[in-house]
């Protein structure tokens, strides 16, 4: 199952998905680590697996939270999903 987390305005959209199935796989969990701005935690799914997703109080600016690792211009460090192994998260901006 794909989790989307994150909003959508006038200027885009803004959204976090993670690919659970995927994440479940990794027991290791850095890209919880790897996040500068510490968006990222692990809870239990509807099925018990432990999962990653971003913290409810990051959802509404997710835009501005993820801004160090994506700025608006230049070069985009996505610390996130270099440290995925399972390659589980995708950024939509």
């Amino acid at each position: 199952m794909i989790a989307n987390y994150g909003y959508k305005d006038g200027s885009g959209d803004f959204f976090i998905s993670i690919d659970t199935n995927k994440c479940m796989e990794c027991e290791e969990k850095p890209c919880m680590e790897a996040c500068p701005a510490g968006i990222l935690e692990k809870f239990a799914d509807d099925y018990n697996d432990v999962v990653v997703g971003v913290k409810e109080e990051h959802r509404k600016k997710i835009k501005y939270s993820c801004a160090e690792c994506k700025p608006a211009s230049g070069k985009r460090n996505l610390a996130c999903q270099a440290a995925c192994k399972p390659d589980a998260i995708a950024h939509t901006w």
